[in-house]
């Protein structure tokens, strides 16, 4: 009889062995246990870094004088716009907040190193794990409206000539007689574009008389190079009264989209672009949506030959993901702007594995 009790005893002090060397699930709010390692499974969260660029244009003052002066026509309306320059795609892991596994790791041998390596392996991960970056935002610079300040050729002044007329007492009566009378006013928006084109015709005339040689003075080296330098920064500066000027600048910023399995077709609206706003969040409908589209590969098929079921309840085991790779497409409408591979784990298949076992 004692020798029966004692090993009903051993045999449930090994049972309690084995069950705490196992992994255990947690629910949600279960109590966490006491001297156990607490992980959790790996999950792929997706992290696109959009830069974009702003053009911000401002018309020319002559803008609608350019066809009829300089012969093309010029765009009349001031416009911002924003345009895709690039997207970089990074898949990275953090835990699955919905699974929680407690592990016990004293005195199971290599137990510890093998939980280690899993780890480094990125296959489990701690339940406090976070790898993502931060999201940045760099505001872009605002245009100036008062770019074409200063920029005309001539004054804004003119003299304008006026006849009047007066009554005068002569021997034959009264007669109108006609006087000129001469006075300053300001010169049409016509006049200023015409004479800025003439200016410009003029440049372009001396440019080429410098190269040609065909001038008085004498240009080499150097000094010709200054000169032509110069007669071209005029130029585009008075160019810019009928063809207007544009300021760029950069907009970056960072969009995560984590993949989940109750989405049917893996497609999501990773970000937004609006021409007026620039980037814009996915829930933000005033810009045309940019979608990121998973397709994946079959499923791999985790076998467990070679391990013996005795090896696997009596040897302690741990829950581990493996990932199934998925080629990942940034889509702009029909058009494609990216394609890449990316492994996501959270639709991988979850499999066990022997701590005891000798990881080489």
């Amino acid at each position: 009889m004692k020798r029966l009790t004692k090993t009903l005893c051993a045999l449930l002090c090994l049972f309690a062995g084995i069950q705490m060397a196992d992994a255990q699930m947690l629910e949600a709010g279960q109590e966490q246990p006491s001297g156990v390692v607490i992980y959790s499974l790996p999950s792929t969260s997706i992290m696109l870094t959009v830069t974009a660029e702003k053009e911000n244009f401002v018309a020319g003052p002559y803008a609608q004088f350019a066809q009829k002066y300089m012969g093309s026509e010029a765009r009349t309306e001031d416009a911002v716009t924003y345009t895709l320059k690039s997207i970089d795609l990074a898949p990275y892991l953090e835990a699955d907040p919905s699974t929680r596994i407690a592990l016990n790791l004293s005195g199971k041998g290599t137990a510890a190193a093998n939980f280690l390596q899993l780890c480094s392996q990125g296959l489990i991960v701690a339940s406090d794990s976070y790898t993502g970056k931060p999201e940045s935002w760099r505001f872009p610079s605002i245009a100036n409206n008062d770019v074409f300040a200063g920029k005309d050729v001539e004054g804004n002044l003119t003299s304008a000539t006026t006849t009047l007329y007066k009554t005068v007492n002569t021997a034959e009566g009264f007669q109108r007689v006609a006087v000129s009378q001469s006075q300053v006013v300001e010169k049409s928006l016509e006049k200023k574009a015409q004479e800025t084109a003439n200016t410009i015709f003029d440049l372009r005339k001396s440019r080429m008389q410098i190269i040609t040689g065909d001038t008085d003075a004498t240009y080499s080296g150097e000094a010709m190079q200054a000169a032509i330098s110069e007669i071209t920064r005029l130029e585009q500066e008075y160019m810019s009264l009928f063809y207007g000027t544009s300021t760029t600048s950069v907009q970056t910023m960072n969009f995560d989209v984590v993949p989940k399995a109750s989405t049917s077709n893996q497609m999501y609206v990773a970000f937004r672009i609006s021409d007026t706003e620039g980037l814009l969040p996915a829930n933000d409908v005033a810009g045309r949506p940019i979608v990121l589209e998973l397709s994946f590969d079959k499923a791999p098929s985790v076998s467990t030959a070679g391990i013996s079921a005795s090896r696997l309840t009596t040897g302690g085991t741990v829950y581990y993901r493996v990932p199934v790779i998925a080629t990942a497409r940034i889509m702009d409408g029909s058009q494609m702007l990216l394609q890449t591979r990316i492994p996501v784990y959270q639709f991988g298949q979850t499999v066990s594995f022997p701590l005891n076992s000798v990881l080489k």
